[in-house]
């Protein structure tokens, strides 16, 4: 079912129908590979404040990984032409948007098949996951356990011992570990610690809350081109545009949420043009439980969505769209993130207070990046496993015993 619009609702949290306590909904796939294997395949560079203000150094990491996967533009020719009469309007009105770089490479594909449905699971294998690092890892002898929920922790003397969780059928799972990495998700990662005794984990967050605004032109529109194959960053105002429409089938589901009247623009669907709207958003609200999510818009995310939207028509009214059948989809949250923040609960090393557990996901983020994230998680996985690998794992069993013999002497409360 992997990238069909069945398999879409099957591999994600509550087949997608999962909404913060104010109605955001939340894609969150439950799967190997995670987000990577619903994403648009964008990539974009760790924000220069990671380095600047944390003393995180990514850019060594993130060019090894963009030469590594070959991380580029499309080429030209596979931008799409609605595409690119998007970019083209929006210079046209002093907005100079550039190529995207992708997780994405037609070469690999015997039949390079990309459009809005590309968010569905990528079918022509043009697209890179992290699943492949997965079969990197079981190729050179790890062990994968798939349909495996962790559920917390163990902590004993201060320092994580393992995790606990239940197998498919319930069956009770037990892995001993003298380190643990979790990589949960930016709603996982805090439930895992919550359980584990951090209740502070999960204490504000982050979404990157994103709207798309459509239109309707004469001409065919981006749903059968590659998504966001051009994008605008201001980071002044706070905000990405991209160029992105929701797949056929699952436009008027998501335009249903506005308002009756507006799945009733389905048949027009193949002349629509969007542009995706991405907020780079305050940290705020809660993970209750699993299901039980808050993330307010604040009234800064909400001006910034108010002055990119109206760039936003003003583009569509540019390349060629009725000012009368423009319109914004509600807010969404598309990232996750900043629930295990760097500078709060984790060092620079992604430590928690509890030793040699660590977290590695975007969860991790202080902020919100208001970016594809995939890139910077990447380079914050490279950049965690060289510390593991030099300042961790080099350490005999007579070294960590007296460590951890040091540790159980702090007194401690969980």
């Amino acid at each position: 079912y992997f990238g069909t619009y069945l398999g879409a609702l099957l591999y994600t949290d509550r087949a997608s129908l999962l909404f913060t306590r104010e109605g955001l909904n939340i894609v969150r796939p439950l799967m190997t590979g995670g987000a990577t294997s619903m994403y648009c395949g964008s990539a974009a560079p760790p924000p220069a404040w990671l380095k600047s203000d944390y003393g995180i150094d990514l850019d060594t990491f993130a060019q090894e990984t963009i030469d590594e996967l070959s991380i580029a533009p499309l080429p030209a020719d596979l931008r799409g032409e609605a595409s690119t009469r998007i970019a083209e309007a929006a210079a046209s009105i002093g907005l100079e948007w550039q190529p995207q770089p992708k997780f994405m490479s037609p070469a690999r594909s015997p039949n390079f098949d990309c459009g809005a449905h590309c968010m569905l699971g990528c079918r022509c294998r043009a697209k890179w996951s992290a699943n492949e690092y997965l079969d990197e890892a079981v190729a050179a002898g790890c062990q994968l356990l798939t349909q495996a929920k962790v559920e917390r922790v163990l902590i004993e003397n201060g320092c994580a011992a393992g995790v606990q969780g239940t197998l498919a059928g319930g069956i009770p799972l037990e892995v001993r570990a003298e380190v643990v990495v979790l990589a949960a998700g930016g709603i996982g990662s805090p439930l895992i610690l919550q359980n584990s005794g951090l209740r502070e984990a999960g204490h504000g967050l982050a979404m990157d809350s994103t709207v798309m605004v459509y239109g309707v032109s004469e001409f065919e529109g981006i749903g059968h081109e590659p998504p966001m194959t051009y994008g605008y960053e201001d980071l002044e105002s706070g905000y990405m545009l991209s160029t992105l429409i929701d797949p056929w089938l699952l436009y008027p589901l998501i335009t249903a949420l506005k308002g009756l009247r507006y799945p009733l623009t389905w048949p027009r669907w193949n002349r629509t043009l969007g542009v995706m709207i991405k907020v780079t958003d305050e940290v705020a609200g809660q993970i209750f439980a699993e299901h039980d999510i808050s993330k307010p818009i604040t009234e800064r995310d909400q001006a910034r969505f108010d002055r990119a939207i109206e760039v936003s028509r003003r583009i569509l009214v540019r390349a060629g769209c009725a000012p009368d059948t423009i319109f914004v989809t509600p807010i969404r949250g598309t990232h996750p993130s900043a629930t295990v923040r760097i500078g709060e609960m984790l060092d620079q090393d992604l430590q928690t207070r509890v030793r040699n557990l660590y977290v590695c996901d975007a969860s991790t983020f202080p902020r919100a990046l208001g970016r594809p994230t995939v890139l910077t998680i990447i380079s914050l996985a490279k950049r965690l496993s060289k510390h593991l690998l030099t300042n961790v794992l080099s350490e005999t069993p007579a070294e960590r015993h007296a460590i951890q013999t040091e540790v159980g002497k702090e007194k401690t409360t969980w």
